[in-house]
């Protein structure tokens, strides 16, 4: 028998959403009795941006942004078929891009 692996990405700009979101697909597969690897944590996207505050006089005042981007991964080993119904009905939180490859 080939082993099976599901591998869920997910991407969010607030770490506590992700890590929620990822607790909750841990217990749901567990529950279900697949084995479950993760969520390990990947590293973080960090976008800086520069804004001229004011576009003609006082050119050395400008004003610094990031925006962060916080990965993880998940692993489900062996899921059966209980485990893909239970996670396709999984209501996850809002602002988590979420990718599933198998």
């Amino acid at each position: 028998m080939a082993k099976t692996r599901i591998r869920v990405r997910l991407k969010a700009y607030d770490h506590r959403v992700i890590d929620e979101a990822a607790n909750k697909i841990v217990e749901t597969a567990l529950l279900t009795g697949a084995k479950v690897s993760g969520p390990i944590p990947l590293p973080t996207k960090r976008h800086l941006f520069t804004v001229l505050t004011s576009p003609n006089t006082d050119k050395n005042s400008q004003d610094h942004y990031e925006m962060l981007v916080h990965k993880r991964l998940v692993d489900i080993l062996n899921p059966t078929n209980k485990t893909i119904d239970s996670l396709q009905h999984l209501d996850m939180p809002a602002g988590v891009d979420i990718e599933i490859r198998t």
